[in-house]
């Protein structure tokens, strides 16, 4: 028996807690906001599985490796296709109530797929069914100590392995927790992002407290822009799912634009979509685009996409008689601490699951309804790793390339000045200069920009402030991989290098010497 600790409560975090519990294992649970608050609550399409007679794994291997742009590692693809579908039976077994239809369990098709395989809740709420689920299960287990309003500032190491993690208590009151092994599933950095479809609680707090600790960070220069978010205060995100059911893209003179683009039309890749949307809202002086699902009728839209018609009805608009105004958001972060099939970081005795996680299961660019299947596929295989010996240099992406230096990444020139930053324009920085279209001359400016900038220090009090520390590490990492890769493939555009280039087909490597933050031992993990 072991004493875990668990940062985190989507899909990845709840469902390790569960598992670890299950196992005999003593759980910590913390999380920064309230246990049901998470990207996983947010996720509209569902959850991708070949669960069906007309699918195989196979055929979910090879859409997913299309999808991910030459970078995904074909074992963690692998791994996730083989064992997604037992991880949704789990999922059922804990309560999901997934749809149905006259021929049994209901399915959809979405963007990149070549089967209808992506099971749905509550039409397009399939994260909030999952989210509601899990927490049910997370507190009928006594086991489970949870911690609400608690975030992560920093992990704590001895000699390289991780034992515990400074936290920021729900009095703004630091103290450390002590553990036999941490569980990172804090999700990704939406809030990097002007526009974005992710909760306020996405500011990438694993991703860099790992980075800072030592952990090795992989392909973050990958940030997927979803390319339908409505087009109003707040960027409620419209469900791939809406295109998959025929809804359709239109310009501002209501003409099919995405025909002229790819032999998929609306349902080519995310990345083409997006990028497709950008320069047709630059030719119309950055007016939206329009989604036309007016064929689908009123009927199909309320009862399929609840969520989508009730965020349609709160703008003042009504879907089912015109075309919706919407645009890309940042929506999901394929990079992260690098991780192994066993969901090993690169530092002995911490683990990553879920969206803080680089598996190697989504390369350049995510398939469509694959991240609740990973959170779950690897969030299981986590705690089946518990206490087994870690492997020397744990970590998949063996064909990288390590930036050069990067324990030096934002540090300042002696001469230059430094100078406080708000986070509002930070998020506009990286949406103008490292969005959905790049070049050297706008990451060399961000780069140069956020170099002038401090941060606040480790031991505020603030959320804001802690956050906005690690916002700052995470934005002068993302822009630094962004100018290392020079080519444009899946997610990362470079206007300057517009071609894919076979021979860097392989990942961008960031890791730091890490700076000792050894454990007080105020707390460990009580029985």
């Amino acid at each position: 028996m072991a004493s875990i600790l668990v940062i985190g409560s989507g899909l990845g975090g709840l469902l390790a807690a569960v598992r670890a519990a299950d196992a005999g294992h003593r759980v910590v649970l913390v999380t920064k906001s309230v246990l049901p608050e998470s990207n996983t609550r947010y996720a509209q399409g569902g959850i991708a599985a070949a669960l069906f007679r007309d699918d195989s794994v196979d055929a979910h291997v090879l859409d997913t490796l299309r999808a991910g742009a030459g970078l995904c590692d074909p074992a963690a693809v692998r791994v996730l296709c083989e064992e997604g579908p037992a991880r949704v039976r789990d999922l059922i077994r804990f309560g999901v109530d997934f749809d149905r239809d006259e021929s049994g369990m209901a399915r959809g098709l979405e963007a990149a797929h070549s089967r209808s395989r992506v099971l749905h809740a509550g039409g397009d709420a399939t994260g909030a069914a999952v989210e509601a689920a899990l927490v049910a299960t997370v507190r009928r287990r006594a086991a489970i100590d949870v911690r609400e309003h608690t975030m992560l500032v920093d992990l704590l190491a001895d000699e390289g392995v991780v034992r515990g993690a400074r936290v920021r208590g729900p009095h703004g009151v630091q103290h450390d927790i002590g553990a036999d092994a941490v569980i990172l599933a804090t999700g990704g950095a939406g809030a990097l992002y002007t526009h974005t479809t992710n909760p306020a609680v996405a500011t990438g707090d694993g991703v860099a407290a790992a980075y800072r600790a030592g952990a090795s960070v992989v392909d973050l220069e990958f940030y997927q822009f979803h390319p339908t978010a409505l087009a109003v205060p707040g960027t409620p995100l419209v469900s791939e799912a809406v295109r998959g059911e025929g809804a359709v893209l239109r310009g501002s003179l209501g003409e099919r634009f995405m025909l002229a683009e790819h032999p998929d039309a609306e349902l080519a890749p995310r990345d083409v979509v997006a990028r497709a949307i950008a320069r047709q809202m630059e030719r119309q002086d950055g007016a939206p685009v329009l989604l036309d699902a007016t064929a689908l009728g009123r009927e199909l839209l309320e009862t399929r996409f609840p969520t989508i018609t009730a965020a349609c009805r709160a703008a003042g608009l009504d879907w089912a008689v015109d075309a919706i105004p919407v645009a890309p958001a940042a929506h999901y972060w394929m990079g992260g601490v690098e991780t192994d099939d066993w969901a090993r970081t690169t530092l002995p005795g911490l683990f990553a699951v879920g969206e803080v996680a680089r598996t190697g299961a989504h390369g350049a660019n995510r398939l469509a309804s694959n991240s609740l299947l990973e959170a779950a596929v690897f969030a299981d295989r986590a705690v089946r790793a518990l206490g087994t010996p870690w492997p020397t240099g744990a970590g998949r992406a063996a064909d990288r390339a390590a930036i050069e230096r990067p324990a030096d990444l934002g540090t300042l020139a002696p001469d230059r000045a430094c100078r406080d930053f708000d986070r509002s324009t930070l998020q506009q920085l990286l949406w103008d200069f490292a969005g959905v279209h790049r070049s050297a001359a706008g990451l060399n400016r961000a780069a140069a920009t956020l170099a002038e900038w401090t941060a606040p220090p480790a031991t505020s009090t603030s959320v804001a402030a802690l956050e906005d520390r690690n916002l700052l590490d995470l934005a002068r990492l993302l822009v630094a991989a962004a100018l290392a890769r020079e080519e444009s493939r899946g997610a990362h555009h470079r206007s300057d290098f517009p071609d894919t280039r076979p021979e860097l087909a392989r990942s961008v490597s960031q890791a730091r010497r890490a700076q000792s933050l050894e454990l007080v031992p105020q707390e460990a993990i009580a029985c």
